[in-house]
């Protein structure tokens, strides 16, 4: 999912995805320990998805947190 596509969604949104990352990225760490995991390259996929939405997640909220500063 872009960063594009992200910025269009709701907070709850955006807390709900952040949610499911987290554990997709728990389930596939679990695969990859045992062994049954077929792409590795899934983890790192879902990992910097997990980033692009507590990116936008932290840019939302700076955004209101910050107004009074320079």
């Amino acid at each position: 999912m872009l960063a594009k596509e992200l910025r269009e969604l709701s907070m709850d949104d955006l807390e709900l995805k952040r949610k499911e990352f987290r554990e997709e990225i728990f389930h596939l760490g679990l695969r990859r320990a045992t062994g049954q995991l077929e792409s590795p390259m899934k983890v790192r996929e879902s990992r910097r998805a997990l980033a692009r939405v507590e990116t936008v997640l932290r840019e939302r909220r700076g955004s209101t947190n910050q107004e009074g500063r320079p």
